[in-house]
């Protein structure tokens, strides 16, 4: 399991864990969980899909979910745990 960040451009991977809000400096405690996570899934991140990355450079990157183009902040990316 890595991070879905350090994926390189054209690697494939199975989004395996969501780690938001789980001991972080910071966090204001479930509110801030929740309003997370419910942003990833809108998106369509979800635990079993599938991802294909696209650009990985800079602090956005470029993912491929289904069908769709996504761009993400790469500091979320680090906390979406990916199995290649």
């Amino acid at each position: 399991m890595i991070p879905l960040g350090l994926l390189s451009a054209g690697e494939n991977g199975e989004i395996v864990e969501i780690m938001f809000g789980k001991g972080e400096a910071g966090c204001a405690g479930n509110a801030e969980h929740e309003k997370s996570m419910i942003r990833v899934e809108e998106m369509g991140l979800r635990i079993g899909k599938h991802v294909e990355m696209l650009t990985n450079g800079g602090s956005t990157i470029l993912l491929r979910v289904d069908e769709a183009r996504i761009a993400l902040a790469r500091r979320m990316a680090m906390k979406i745990m990916v199995r290649r």
